[in-house]
Protein backbone atom coordinates (compact mmCIF):
# COMPACT_ATOMS: atom_id res chain seq x y z
CA UNK A 1 0.00 0.00 0.00
CA UNK A 2 1.13 3.27 -0.56
CA UNK A 3 1.34 5.83 2.07
CA UNK A 4 0.14 9.78 1.37
CA UNK A 5 2.67 11.88 0.70
CA UNK A 6 4.07 14.42 2.89
CA UNK A 7 3.94 17.75 1.62
CA UNK A 8 6.85 19.95 2.51
CA UNK A 9 6.41 23.93 3.42
CA UNK A 10 8.12 26.97 4.27
CA UNK A 11 7.01 29.57 7.09
CA UNK A 12 8.08 32.77 6.00
CA UNK A 13 7.05 36.03 8.51
CA UNK A 14 7.13 33.11 10.97
CA UNK A 15 6.55 35.12 13.77
CA UNK A 16 6.08 32.43 17.06
CA UNK A 17 4.85 29.50 14.54
CA UNK A 18 1.42 29.75 14.51
CA UNK A 19 1.47 28.71 10.47
CA UNK A 20 3.57 26.24 11.45
CA UNK A 21 1.77 24.42 14.45
CA UNK A 22 -1.40 25.06 11.64
CA UNK A 23 0.41 22.55 8.85
CA UNK A 24 2.65 20.52 11.05
CA UNK A 25 -1.36 19.58 12.50
CA UNK A 26 -2.29 19.02 8.81
CA UNK A 27 0.66 16.68 8.19
CA UNK A 28 3.17 19.04 6.44
CA UNK A 29 6.69 19.64 7.46
CA UNK A 30 8.42 22.25 7.68
CA UNK A 31 11.88 22.57 5.35
CA UNK A 32 12.35 26.13 6.28
CA UNK A 33 11.65 29.37 8.26
CA UNK A 34 12.07 32.89 8.51
CA UNK A 35 11.96 35.47 10.85
CA UNK A 36 13.84 38.55 11.63
CA UNK A 37 12.48 39.32 14.97
CA UNK A 38 15.07 38.44 17.77
CA UNK A 39 12.57 37.54 20.52
CA UNK A 40 9.96 35.94 18.20
CA UNK A 41 13.11 33.80 16.97
CA UNK A 42 13.31 32.66 20.70
CA UNK A 43 9.93 31.84 21.37
CA UNK A 44 10.17 29.42 17.75
CA UNK A 45 13.41 27.56 18.78
CA UNK A 46 11.63 27.06 22.10
CA UNK A 47 8.93 25.45 20.79
CA UNK A 48 10.29 23.88 17.66
CA UNK A 49 13.66 22.90 18.58
CA UNK A 50 14.82 25.60 15.32
CA UNK A 51 16.00 29.08 15.03
CA UNK A 52 14.43 30.51 12.18
CA UNK A 53 16.81 32.43 9.52
CA UNK A 54 16.53 36.06 9.66
CA UNK A 55 15.97 39.45 7.34
CA UNK A 56 13.72 37.49 4.34
CA UNK A 57 14.42 40.35 2.26
CA UNK A 58 18.31 39.43 2.90
CA UNK A 59 18.21 35.84 1.38
CA UNK A 60 18.71 34.72 -1.84
CA UNK A 61 15.63 32.55 -3.02
CA UNK A 62 17.80 30.06 -3.82
CA UNK A 63 19.29 29.33 -1.02
CA UNK A 64 15.93 28.49 0.28
CA UNK A 65 14.29 24.99 0.64
CA UNK A 66 12.58 23.28 -2.41
CA UNK A 67 8.91 22.85 -1.00
CA UNK A 68 5.44 22.15 -2.11
CA UNK A 69 3.70 25.08 0.13
CA UNK A 70 4.56 28.32 1.19
CA UNK A 71 2.91 29.68 3.73
CA UNK A 72 3.65 33.79 5.10
CA UNK A 73 2.10 36.19 7.48
CA UNK A 74 3.70 38.80 5.27
CA UNK A 75 2.84 42.72 6.94
CA UNK A 76 0.72 45.32 4.90
CA UNK A 77 2.82 47.94 3.00
CA UNK A 78 2.06 50.57 0.95
CA UNK A 79 1.93 49.47 -3.25
CA UNK A 80 2.88 52.17 -5.65
CA UNK A 81 1.60 51.63 -9.37
CA UNK A 82 3.51 54.42 -10.95
CA UNK A 83 4.88 53.01 -14.35
CA UNK A 84 2.67 49.23 -13.89
CA UNK A 85 1.31 50.28 -17.40
CA UNK A 86 4.93 50.98 -19.08
CA UNK A 87 6.67 48.09 -17.74
CA UNK A 88 4.04 46.18 -19.20
CA UNK A 89 3.90 48.23 -22.86
CA UNK A 90 7.60 47.01 -22.40
CA UNK A 91 7.01 43.36 -21.93
CA UNK A 92 8.53 43.17 -18.55
CA UNK A 93 8.17 39.24 -17.83
CA UNK A 94 8.87 40.54 -14.05
CA UNK A 95 5.95 43.17 -13.27
CA UNK A 96 5.76 42.26 -9.47
CA UNK A 97 9.71 43.53 -9.52
CA UNK A 98 8.61 46.92 -10.41
CA UNK A 99 5.17 47.52 -8.79
CA UNK A 100 6.33 45.59 -5.90
CA UNK A 101 9.97 46.39 -5.17
CA UNK A 102 10.37 47.98 -1.37
CA UNK A 103 7.46 46.30 0.04
CA UNK A 104 7.89 42.69 1.90
CA UNK A 105 5.56 41.14 -0.66
CA UNK A 106 7.80 41.82 -3.15
CA UNK A 107 9.98 38.92 -1.19
CA UNK A 108 7.19 36.15 -1.39
CA UNK A 109 6.86 37.13 -5.24
CA UNK A 110 10.26 36.66 -5.71
CA UNK A 111 10.20 33.32 -3.42
CA UNK A 112 7.41 31.59 -5.30
CA UNK A 113 8.68 33.14 -9.09
CA UNK A 114 12.10 31.28 -8.27
CA UNK A 115 10.72 28.16 -6.09
CA UNK A 116 7.38 27.94 -8.08
CA UNK A 117 5.48 25.65 -5.47
CA UNK A 118 2.73 23.47 -5.91
CA UNK A 119 0.74 25.79 -3.44
CA UNK A 120 0.86 29.00 -1.39
CA UNK A 121 -1.46 30.11 1.58
CA UNK A 122 -1.14 34.03 2.60
CA UNK A 123 -2.41 36.02 5.47
CA UNK A 124 -3.41 39.56 5.97
CA UNK A 125 -5.05 42.00 8.02
CA UNK A 126 -9.28 42.25 6.52
CA UNK A 127 -8.48 46.28 5.16
CA UNK A 128 -5.72 44.64 2.91
CA UNK A 129 -8.39 44.76 0.36
CA UNK A 130 -9.77 48.18 0.77
CA UNK A 131 -6.01 49.65 1.21
CA UNK A 132 -5.75 52.49 -1.24
CA UNK A 133 -8.84 52.02 -2.65
CA UNK A 134 -8.51 48.72 -3.29
CA UNK A 135 -5.27 49.64 -5.27
CA UNK A 136 -3.10 47.38 -3.01
CA UNK A 137 -5.13 44.34 -3.49
CA UNK A 138 -4.86 44.93 -6.95
CA UNK A 139 -1.47 45.05 -7.56
CA UNK A 140 -0.82 41.68 -5.47
CA UNK A 141 -3.77 39.62 -7.31
CA UNK A 142 -2.02 40.76 -10.54
CA UNK A 143 1.43 39.66 -9.23
CA UNK A 144 -0.07 36.55 -8.24
CA UNK A 145 -2.41 36.02 -11.36
CA UNK A 146 -1.01 37.85 -14.16
CA UNK A 147 2.85 37.86 -13.13
CA UNK A 148 3.34 34.52 -11.29
CA UNK A 149 0.56 32.43 -13.15
CA UNK A 150 -1.49 31.11 -9.95
CA UNK A 151 -4.60 30.34 -9.90
CA UNK A 152 -5.72 31.91 -6.16
CA UNK A 153 -8.98 31.95 -4.16
CA UNK A 154 -9.27 34.31 -1.50
CA UNK A 155 -11.60 35.02 1.64
CA UNK A 156 -12.35 36.97 4.99
CA UNK A 157 -12.98 34.86 8.00
CA UNK A 158 -13.56 35.74 11.01
CA UNK A 159 -12.13 33.21 13.90
CA UNK A 160 -14.66 33.90 15.91
CA UNK A 161 -16.88 30.97 15.39
CA UNK A 162 -13.67 28.43 16.58
CA UNK A 163 -12.21 30.49 19.58
CA UNK A 164 -13.63 33.77 21.42
CA UNK A 165 -12.14 36.21 19.49
CA UNK A 166 -13.47 38.18 17.06
CA UNK A 167 -10.51 38.32 14.37
CA UNK A 168 -11.28 39.20 10.77
CA UNK A 169 -8.24 37.69 8.30
CA UNK A 170 -8.02 37.89 4.40
CA UNK A 171 -6.58 34.61 3.65
CA UNK A 172 -5.13 33.94 -0.14
CA UNK A 173 -4.85 30.64 -1.39
CA UNK A 174 -2.96 29.72 -4.64
CA UNK A 175 -2.00 27.15 -6.56
CA UNK A 176 0.36 26.51 -9.48
CA UNK A 177 -2.03 24.31 -11.42
CA UNK A 178 -6.05 25.38 -12.17
CA UNK A 179 -7.79 23.35 -8.98
CA UNK A 180 -10.63 23.54 -7.72
CA UNK A 181 -11.24 24.38 -4.37
CA UNK A 182 -13.40 25.71 -1.30
CA UNK A 183 -12.64 27.24 1.76
CA UNK A 184 -13.63 25.22 4.86
CA UNK A 185 -16.85 25.57 6.58
CA UNK A 186 -16.80 26.73 10.07
CA UNK A 187 -19.03 25.46 12.34
CA UNK A 188 -20.20 27.87 15.22
CA UNK A 189 -18.71 25.98 18.52
CA UNK A 190 -20.41 29.02 20.37
CA UNK A 191 -17.01 29.44 22.45
CA UNK A 192 -16.78 31.73 25.59
CA UNK A 193 -14.25 33.92 26.95
CA UNK A 194 -14.40 32.59 30.76
CA UNK A 195 -13.50 28.93 29.06
CA UNK A 196 -9.99 30.02 28.82
CA UNK A 197 -9.74 32.28 31.37
CA UNK A 198 -7.19 31.14 34.77
CA UNK A 199 -8.80 30.49 37.89
CA UNK A 200 -6.00 32.30 39.77
CA UNK A 201 -4.49 35.17 38.22
CA UNK A 202 -1.24 37.25 39.87
CA UNK A 203 -2.61 40.76 41.06
CA UNK A 204 0.11 42.42 38.37
CA UNK A 205 -2.78 41.84 36.03
CA UNK A 206 -5.38 43.85 37.58
CA UNK A 207 -5.00 47.50 36.85
CA UNK A 208 -4.24 50.04 39.42
CA UNK A 209 -6.39 52.66 40.65
CA UNK A 210 -5.03 55.72 39.05
CA UNK A 211 -4.87 53.79 35.47
CA UNK A 212 -8.37 52.36 36.14
CA UNK A 213 -9.07 56.16 36.44
CA UNK A 214 -7.59 57.10 33.52
CA UNK A 215 -9.10 54.86 31.21
CA UNK A 216 -12.61 55.83 31.87
CA UNK A 217 -11.56 59.31 32.26
CA UNK A 218 -10.59 58.95 28.49
CA UNK A 219 -13.50 56.93 27.16
CA UNK A 220 -16.00 59.70 28.81
CA UNK A 221 -13.95 62.73 26.62
CA UNK A 222 -13.94 60.43 23.47
CA UNK A 223 -17.94 59.55 24.33
CA UNK A 224 -18.73 63.33 24.81
CA UNK A 225 -17.42 63.65 21.34
CA UNK A 226 -19.17 61.21 19.29
CA UNK A 227 -16.21 58.77 19.33
CA UNK A 228 -16.53 55.15 19.61
CA UNK A 229 -12.62 55.25 21.64
CA UNK A 230 -11.80 53.61 25.10
CA UNK A 231 -11.37 50.52 26.70
CA UNK A 232 -13.23 47.65 26.14
CA UNK A 233 -14.79 45.58 29.12
CA UNK A 234 -15.37 42.00 27.82
CA UNK A 235 -18.73 39.96 28.36
CA UNK A 236 -17.25 37.12 29.67
CA UNK A 237 -20.27 34.82 28.18
CA UNK A 238 -19.31 35.81 24.74
CA UNK A 239 -16.21 36.64 22.82
CA UNK A 240 -13.40 39.85 22.50
CA UNK A 241 -12.08 42.54 20.44
CA UNK A 242 -9.48 41.55 17.88
CA UNK A 243 -6.08 41.09 20.34
CA UNK A 244 -3.64 43.46 18.76
CA UNK A 245 0.08 43.25 18.96
CA UNK A 246 -0.13 46.77 20.72
CA UNK A 247 -2.42 44.87 23.72
CA UNK A 248 1.02 45.43 25.96
CA UNK A 249 0.72 48.94 25.83
CA UNK A 250 -1.98 48.97 28.70
CA UNK A 251 -4.42 46.21 27.73
CA UNK A 252 -7.49 48.62 27.91
CA UNK A 253 -8.48 46.64 24.35
CA UNK A 254 -9.68 43.41 26.25
CA UNK A 255 -10.39 43.85 29.74
CA UNK A 256 -11.55 41.33 32.54
CA UNK A 257 -14.46 42.82 35.07
CA UNK A 258 -13.68 40.92 38.61
CA UNK A 259 -16.21 40.87 41.10
CA UNK A 260 -15.49 43.75 43.80
CA UNK A 261 -12.22 44.74 42.40
CA UNK A 262 -10.90 46.63 38.90
CA UNK A 263 -10.82 45.15 35.69
CA UNK A 264 -7.49 43.07 34.65
CA UNK A 265 -5.37 42.29 31.79
CA UNK A 266 -5.58 38.90 29.67
CA UNK A 267 -2.24 37.31 31.25
CA UNK A 268 0.02 35.77 28.11
CA UNK A 269 -1.12 32.42 28.68
CA UNK A 270 -4.56 33.45 27.92
CA UNK A 271 -3.63 35.05 25.25
CA UNK A 272 -2.20 32.47 23.70
CA UNK A 273 -5.44 30.63 24.25
CA UNK A 274 -7.60 32.66 22.44
CA UNK A 275 -5.36 32.58 19.35
CA UNK A 276 -5.65 28.79 19.55
CA UNK A 277 -2.72 28.03 21.02
CA UNK A 278 -2.11 24.90 23.09
CA UNK A 279 -1.48 25.05 26.94
CA UNK A 280 1.65 22.97 25.92
CA UNK A 281 3.73 25.95 23.87
CA UNK A 282 6.08 27.65 25.91
CA UNK A 283 5.82 31.22 26.66
CA UNK A 284 9.81 32.14 27.40
CA UNK A 285 9.72 36.00 27.09
CA UNK A 286 8.64 38.58 29.15
CA UNK A 287 4.71 39.29 29.30
CA UNK A 288 5.18 42.66 27.22
CA UNK A 289 6.84 40.74 24.56
CA UNK A 290 4.47 37.69 24.76
CA UNK A 291 1.69 40.28 24.43
CA UNK A 292 3.03 42.06 21.26
CA UNK A 293 3.82 38.23 19.72
CA UNK A 294 0.51 36.66 20.31
CA UNK A 295 -1.21 39.89 18.95
CA UNK A 296 0.90 39.69 15.67
CA UNK A 297 0.29 35.74 15.47
CA UNK A 298 -2.42 34.13 13.18
CA UNK A 299 -5.42 31.64 14.68
CA UNK A 300 -3.97 28.67 14.64
CA UNK A 301 -7.26 26.50 14.10
CA UNK A 302 -8.87 28.54 11.11
CA UNK A 303 -4.97 28.13 9.55
CA UNK A 304 -5.70 24.38 10.59
CA UNK A 305 -8.80 23.80 8.75
CA UNK A 306 -7.63 25.74 5.96
CA UNK A 307 -4.21 24.00 5.30
CA UNK A 308 -6.48 20.41 5.69
CA UNK A 309 -8.39 21.90 2.80
CA UNK A 310 -5.29 23.06 0.79
CA UNK A 311 -3.57 19.58 1.28
CA UNK A 312 -6.62 17.75 0.57
CA UNK A 313 -6.75 19.23 -2.82
CA UNK A 314 -3.15 18.66 -3.28
CA UNK A 315 -3.74 14.98 -2.75
CA UNK A 316 -6.97 14.88 -4.88
CA UNK A 317 -6.30 17.47 -7.82
CA UNK A 318 -9.66 17.88 -9.09
CA UNK A 319 -9.54 20.71 -11.65
CA UNK A 320 -12.09 23.38 -11.75
CA UNK A 321 -14.07 24.13 -14.75
CA UNK A 322 -13.41 26.96 -16.99
CA UNK A 323 -16.90 28.59 -16.51
CA UNK A 324 -15.38 28.73 -12.59
CA UNK A 325 -12.51 30.49 -13.35
CA UNK A 326 -13.53 34.37 -12.04
CA UNK A 327 -14.89 32.40 -8.97
CA UNK A 328 -14.07 34.17 -5.61
CA UNK A 329 -15.38 33.58 -2.37
CA UNK A 330 -16.13 36.05 0.18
Amino acid sequence: MTSDPVFTFIDLFAGIGGFRLAFESAGAKCVFSSEWDEMAQKTYEANFNERPHGDITKIAAQDISDHDILTAGFPCQPFSIAGVTKHKALGNAHGFAHQTQGTLFFDVARIIDHKRPKAFLLENVKNLLSHDKGKTFQIIRQTLEEDLGYHIYYKVIDARNIVPQHRERIYIVGFKDPLAFEFPVFPDLKPRLKDILDDSVASKYTLTDHLWLYLQNYAEKHKAKGNGFGFGLSNLEGVTRTLSARYYKDGSEILIPQPNQNPRRLTPRECARIMGYPDSFKIVCSDTRAYKQFGNSVAVPVVEQIAKSLIARLKDPIERAEAHYNLRLF
